[in-house]
């Protein structure tokens, strides 16, 4: 017989189980992100130390202009890997809260077939269409979020693509500039 509080029971427990994941998961990247700018203010006091000693000791303004480079140069950087860092953060994240979310999809269907299944062996004579109706809505429902998710994993993938692409171009070009403004500079 079909014992309906028996599956609401297991139901919240898989929601409590659920939402224990969402939230370790939740401290876990913010942790990641907190250590990320600690390391970033610790780089940035360092590299504002190191390019106020470097002002100090300036003696002409051709050297003045080849510091003023080299600093642009290395903030370049450091927002470059800042931001590729950050980039990388974001992502692993949403990676994990898209693997609890299939997750959580996977035993949310599992769950209503199991569900529709013992109702059905308990519903009255006479209510086959009601069944195959709610039988047929549930797999067309299933199927739909399926493909909704094939296309997310398509864009994100695709995003993470351009992403790195353009951080790359920037790095490269920050890297260009300043080897061009080095040759004019020694042209001169």
């Amino acid at each position: 017989m079909y014992n309906a509080s028996e599956q609401f029971a297991e139901f919240n427990q898989a929601n409590v189980s659920n939402a224990i994941k969402l939230a370790s998961l939740s401290i876990e990247n913010a942790e990641k992100l907190v250590s990320l700018n600690i390391n970033a203010a610790k780089l940035a006091l360092a590299q504002a130390i190191e390019g106020a000693q470097a002002a100090a000791s300036v003696r002409d303004v051709q050297q003045l202009l080849e510091l003023r480079t080299k600093l642009a140069e290395v903030g370049v950087q450091s927002a470059t890997g800042y931001s590729r860092t950050l980039y990388e953060l974001s992502s692993e994240a949403q990676a994990g809260f898209s693997a609890l979310a299939e997750e959580t999809w996977k035993t949310y269907t599992k769950g209503v077939a199991t569900w529709v299944e013992r109702a059905t062996q308990s519903a009255p004579a006479g209510s086959d269409v009601a069944v195959n109706a709610l039988k047929s809505t549930f797999a067309a429902s299933t199927a739909a979020f399926d493909q909704m998710q094939k296309a997310a994993k398509q864009v994100v993938d695709f995003t993470d693509a351009s992403m790195r692409a353009a951080t790359e171009s920037a790095t490269n070009a920050a890297v260009e500039a300043g080897a061009n403004v080095k040759a004019k500079r020694n042209a001169n």
